[in-house]
């Protein structure tokens, strides 16, 4: 399913397992991992409840810097983040934004279209890697 450039697929592993593997490929590609943060464990912390939601923030500067050189403002949403999160049924889900709706939010959709291409298409391979069975 996609929303307003939110891409969001279904994973077949709970939400720690789902973020593990998508960790792991992340590393193994090469790309750097900045954070990881479990959101429900910060709602425990402030007294409240939180269905298991983790984000996974990174990138790689070769792909994201010449974007940045473009429009600095695309900044604002590299480097990448995914997001694995249980619905109310006990689905697990892996979003991300999809770098083509990134670029053209910042107007890059002409001078980052490569760029935005191989983005998109490592993300859906480490979505696919990350979430199937």
């Amino acid at each position: 399913m996609a929303d307003n450039g939110l891409i969001t697929v279904p994973s077949a592993h709970g939400v720690k397992d789902t973020m593990d593997r998508l960790e792991l490929d992340v590393k193994s590609k090469g790309m750097t991992v900045f954070a990881r943060i479990d959101h429900a464990a910060g709602a425990t912390e402030a007294g409240l409840a939180l269905r298991p939601t983790e984000l996974l923030i990174f990138g790689n500067a070769k792909a994201g810097t010449p974007l940045m050189q473009l429009r600095q403002t695309i900044g604002i949403d590299l480097p990448l983040k995914a997001l694995a999160w249980e619905d109310t049924a006990g689905q697990v889900w892996l979003s991300y934004n999809d770098p083509a709706w990134l670029a053209a939010r910042h107007g890059l959709e002409a001078e980052g279209g490569a760029v935005t291409k191989v983005m998109a298409a490592a993300l859906a391979a480490l979505s696919k890697q990350a979430a199937d069975a």
